[in-house]
């Protein structure tokens, strides 16, 4: 089986959510809930922590996982992310990278394991990278009134509209050589894995992180 780097990006400073990335969650914290996620998937053969933070960098090799210093105009975004996926692409080891965000805590090893396969698979169908999405059917609008639907007798239910997607955070996968070549994560025809609603919480702010804490607690229960 082909093997995958798992790359966790973690800044230090986070303006809507404070300490973000290292706030408690499950035993641990949220750093280290996904160390440990990714220690579980047998396709990831290598996990790379990438921060600004010291102390996040500190728990990363106490976990046993490469920890690699992000240079200052990468981690203070004086330099588009573009620029810090090649600085990656040159400096971290591998053929296949899979982004992995913290902040999706609720993407586990099971979906992790799923996801390498489906990469793989749909590469070799024509694909060149994989992106999880969750389905958005609902209604839109813009200063100028409706966006993705018509009033009156032409209303439809949200069922009837146009499925689009919303990008998550959770999962992507990519060709090492096209970091370089695209600048990005996602290329050209990414495969979209659809995920739930509950896995496709991306955290952002205090409502997102109590949300994944308590869909966290509950699954582990039930």
């Amino acid at each position: 089986m082909e093997k995958v780097t798992a790359i966790i990006p973690v800044k230090k400073t986070s303006s809507r959510l404070p300490n973000k990335n290292i706030l408690p969650f499950g035993e641990s914290n949220l750093l280290l809930h996904k160390i440990r996620q990714l220690k579980q998937v047998e396709a990831v053969n290598k996990i790379v922590v990438s921060s600004d933070s010291e102390e996040m960098l500190a728990i990363a090799e106490r976990e046993g996982v490469r920890a690699i210093l992000r240079p200052k105009q990468y981690a203070d975004e004086s330099l588009p992310i573009s620029e810090f996926l090649v600085h990656l692409s040159d400096i971290v080891e591998g053929s296949h990278y899979m982004w992995s965000c913290v902040t999706s805590p609720l993407v586990n090893e099971d979906l992790y394991s799923k996801a390498i396969d489906l990469y793989f698979q749909k590469l070799d169908e024509g694909y060149d990278s994989l992106v999880t999405v969750c389905p958005f059917q609902h209604y839109l609008m813009d200063e100028n009134g409706p966006f993705n639907f018509s009033r009156g007798r032409a209303h439809t239910n949200s069922q009837q509209l146009k499925k689009l997607y919303l990008f998550t955070n959770g999962i992507q996968l990519t060709p090492r050589e096209k970091y370089k070549e695209w600048g990005d994560r996602i290329g050209l025809k990414p495969y979209l894995m659809v995920l739930g609603k509950n896995e496709s919480i991306d955290i952002d702010d205090i409502y997102d992180y109590e949300f994944a804490k308590s869909i966290y607690e509950i699954t582990r229960r039930s």
